[in-house]
């Protein structure tokens, strides 16, 4: 046996993380995988802060899917204090959170395409993923951190002329996205390097409780917790899922998220316009402790906060979701006859090592057992 090393620095990985494939020669028999390279601690920091600091953090947990994040807190901290949140507010969440899967979801599709060599595809993904960016920026001020939510509500309205052109981008993306899905599917390239390229099923799945598309893809619906939003179930979600459980079903499965996203867009900005009144509303916040869960890009996120009446938060917990699927990884290893394939598998549950390593580590000086500094 061999070891393989992959990162923590590598063209194919957007975050560093060290993954340590085991071979048998050109064969994978098993993985090892190293975190700690962007450790932050963030956890720790939100502690004793005021809300509207710890909501500001909060965006800062990552990058790619930094909106839910405080979407999240935002959420959780009105269902603590019973805040009700005005019509539009929430449906321009909703609106919000989908073009961020949007671009989320494409930047994974970008860098599998760059895994398996499609550099065509990938470019192609990048290219539409640049108008939702823009639609981001235009409504919120920024492409990124966007600053959007507050606990109440969100901070921006939006006017007839920026509905009209989000409208007139979405028409063009659904095209786009339906010419990339065609190719993704019919081209030969691709279907060699992931049908039947790192399996996972249903059984495993629910051993590794896998999230997200991961888990969708390998017949697991339930698992998207839009489901289970007040107000996803008012647009009548239904979520997307395959059974075949490999890399290609993984991407099938986020390329039509992305049409299924901007239907949720249309029919949340329908209703926006048939609501009246503000976008917002003054947050009382009542002190105590709650949790609340979210569908993030790439799984459930959930959030518990223990915080005072006077906005200070005492203890705050993050769960994400790619904890689950780098356990779900080590299944689908079983099926990937080389190491590239390992790679391409890798790249398949678009892990977000930025997340992962938001929180704060204990390391016991007898054992030398490292663990999470959990919520008490």
């Amino acid at each position: 046996m061999n070891v393989v090393p992959i990162g923590p620095i590598n063209p194919v990985l957007k975050e560093p993380i060290r993954v340590k494939l085991i071979v048998e020669g050109e064969r994978v028999i098993g993985s090892e995988i190293e975190m700690g390279y962007v450790h932050r601690g963030i956890e720790k920091i939100m502690e004793g802060k005021h809300y509207l600091k710890g909501i500001h953090l909060a965006e800062r947990v990552c990058g790619i899917c930094s909106y839910i994040h405080t979407q999240t807190f935002a959420e959780c901290i009105e269902h603590m204090s019973k805040i009700e949140v005005p019509d539009k507010a929430r449906y321009l969440r909703v609106v919000t959170t989908e073009l961020e899967r949007i671009h989320s979801h494409l930047i994974a599709a970008a860098v599998y395409d760059l895994s398996i060599e499609h550099e065509t595809l990938a470019m192609w993904c990048l290219s539409a993923r640049e108008h939702v960016m823009d639609l981001l920026e235009m409504m919120c001020g920024n492409r990124v951190n966007m600053g959007f939510n507050v606990v109440g509500g969100v901070r921006l309205d939006i006017n007839k002329e920026i509905m009209d052109k989000i409208y007139k981008k979405l028409n063009e993306l659904e095209e786009d996205v339906k010419n990339i899905m065609e190719a993704f599917k019919t081209g030969p390239l691709i279907n060699l390097r992931g049908k039947g390229i790192g399996v996972i099923g249903y059984k495993e799945i629910m051993k590794t409780r896998a999230v997200g598309p991961v888990a969708r893809a390998s017949a697991l619906p339930e698992c998207d917790w839009r489901l289970r939003h007040p107000t996803y179930k008012e647009l009548k979600f239904k979520p997307v899922w395959a059974d075949e459980g490999d890399n290609s079903a993984r991407m099938i499965v986020r390329h039509e998220e992305v049409l299924a996203s901007i239907s949720l867009i249309r029919k949340a900005l329908e209703l926006y316009e048939e609501s009246s009144g503000g976008v917002r509303v003054k947050a009382n916040i009542k002190g105590g402790s709650g949790g609340w869960k979210n569908e993030a890009h790439r799984g459930e996120v959930y959030y518990k906060i223990a915080i005072t009446d006077g906005g200070l938060i005492k203890r705050i917990m993050i769960r994400t979701p790619t904890v689950m699927n780098l356990e779900a990884y080590k299944y689908m290893l079983k099926t990937c006859p080389t190491v590239s394939d390992a790679v391409t598998t890798y790249t398949s549950i678009d892990p977000c090592v930025s997340c992962t390593e938001r929180t704060i580590v204990l390391k016991d000086k007898k054992t030398g057992k490292i663990t999470p500094y959990s919520f008490k």
